[in-house]
């Protein structure tokens, strides 16, 4: 790639990275949204020159799915102040890796990845920040609690010392008409309430991606996770060694 190559893709990322923020910005104004809504830019599958370039317009939080694709990223990217989210499902032997490398965590979904979470959470940093996943759509090829089982899974992961419990994140089923994801989105907003309703405190309601992020946002999202829109369609990742 030329150096004239390097800066119009530079350009182009800004530019992505400027639209999805205008176009967050109008939901808001569009469907009367009050709360804060942060954007967490995906970058699965991105090199670390992109991400810098994404980094160097100016965006800070960075969500990954795959650890070792990450943390090589992590180590190529060590001068940047960069917040990482981990959103990917996880397996109980990378707890450890991810307590140490990252600052927030998605997709908790049951009560011994939690456990380890804290267990690995080096105490010389802040507490973890984490998420809980609900399976909305009840896919069986996604991770994800059941509503049914919040409740207790959030009580007890509150009292683990090296976790922040914030919130819910939820990826649900594909959908393009805008009612139909709104229905989704507000099933998990109604957790959500449900959750806070019984004290819990949470903040934090990660929902909507790339093709949806309007509708989460109507129906209360406070943090979208966006890639496609940013970097274009995603590349072919090579085999996982995850």
């Amino acid at each position: 790639m030329t150096a004239a190559d390097v800066l119009d893709e530079k350009t182009t990322l800004a530019n992505n990275l400027a639209s999805v923020q205008q176009h967050i910005l109008h939901a808001k104004s569009k469907f009367d949204a009050v709360q804060t809504v942060s954007l967490c830019v995906v970058s699965k599958a991105q090199s670390a020159d992109r991400i810098r370039a994404v980094y160097e317009a100016g965006h800070t939080t960075f969500g990954e799915n795959y650890l070792q694709e990450a943390l090589n990223k992590q180590e190529q990217l060590r001068d940047c102040a960069i917040a990482w989210h981990f959103i990917g499902p996880i397996q109980s032997n990378k707890t450890q890796p991810i307590a140490r490398h990252f600052d927030w965590v998605h997709s908790v979904d049951r009560l011994k990845i939690a456990q380890r979470l804290s267990d690995a959470r080096p105490p010389e940093l802040p507490p973890l920040n984490i998420c809980l996943q609900v399976n909305i759509s009840h896919e069986t090829s996604k991770s994800g609690a059941s509503g049914e089982e919040l409740l207790q899974l959030a009580l007890s992961i509150k009292q683990l010392p090296h976790l922040h419990l914030r919130g819910l994140m939820a990826i649900p089923a594909p959908c393009e008409d805008f009612n139909a994801q709104r229905d989704q989105f507000r099933q998990v907003r109604q957790l959500f309430e449900q959750l806070n309703q019984q004290g819990l405190l949470l903040d934090t309601l990660s929902i909507g991606m790339s093709g949806d992020f309007a509708a989460a946002i109507a129906e209360g999202s406070t943090l979208v996770r966006i890639g496609t829109a940013i970097f274009g369609a995603r590349p072919t990742r090579p085999p996982s060694t995850d």
